[in-house]
């Protein structure tokens, strides 16, 4: 095929492919959905892309790609409109900074996945903590610190987002949304996935997805969460295709 193919995980709201997802759903940009099937080989998947997980997004015969920059980068490229990258230098630098203390290793993404492997590695779930776990948790830190790095990423948000309200502003960066608002929308999602009627996730991976630790929700800003609802609901995909 040409145009533009991306490789989004069933039944599972993948952070990292839903958030890729959503940026060509902002953009308008049509695309041929690949699944990827968690916890199985996906021989034809490596066979084409070199990794076997989501998200890939491939555009015409270039190289395939996994990263979510490289995504936010060929997104921003093949779609200009609307912009998602700000064009002012400090700001760019300061959303690609931010989007990765969502998306990259010791960042939201990572720290909640590697928190509910963790919770689950002594459970009838063993096996789902045991296959995260190899896969992306080399070096992971025990549960407390996991927990402590939420903590103050979910801070950190909560007063960027706080200030930009009280400037009356209504995204995270700026006067206009940027990829950073798109992907807190896709990455919320590891800490109060959206309802069943909304996203009809795997059973077990809605339980893993929400947040139980009671420090933790009480420090989550209604805020955060409101900002992702009106997202999905005047920007993204509704109700979610999970591949």
């Amino acid at each position: 095929m040409s145009g533009l193919r991306l490789v989004l995980t069933k039944r599972i709201p993948n952070p990292w492919a839903e958030s890729a997802k959503s940026l060509f759903v902002v953009k308008k940009m049509p695309f041929v959905r690949v699944a990827q099937r968690p916890g199985l080989p996906n021989e034809e998947l490596v066979a084409w892309s070199g990794q076997r997980s989501a998200p890939v997004a491939a555009w015409n015969d270039e190289r395939p790609k996994n990263g979510w920059s490289e995504i936010v980068l060929l997104a921003e490229r093949i779609a200009p409109d609307p912009p998602l990258i700000p064009r002012d230098p400090e700001l760019r630098a300061r959303m690609f900074g931010l989007v990765h203390e969502l998306a990259a290793e010791r960042g939201l993404g990572w720290s909640r996945r590697m928190m509910f492997a963790l919770s689950t590695a002594d459970g009838p779930n063993a096996m789902v903590g045991e296959f995260l776990t190899a896969a992306y948790g080399a070096g992971a830190p025990a549960l407390p610190a996991l927990a402590a790095r939420v903590g103050e990423l979910l801070d950190m948000f909560a007063s960027i987002l706080r200030a930009q309200r009280k400037a009356g502003k209504r995204f995270f960066l700026g006067d206009s949304m940027t990829a950073l608002d798109v992907y807190w929308a896709g990455f919320a999602a590891l800490l109060d996935p959206l309802p069943v009627e909304q996203c009809d996730m795997l059973p077990l991976f809605r339980e893993l997805y929400t947040l139980r630790d009671r420090e933790l929700r009480a420090r989550l800003d209604p805020l955060l969460m409101a900002h992702r609802d009106e997202l999905y609901r005047d920007f993204l995909e509704l109700p979610i295709r999970l591949a």
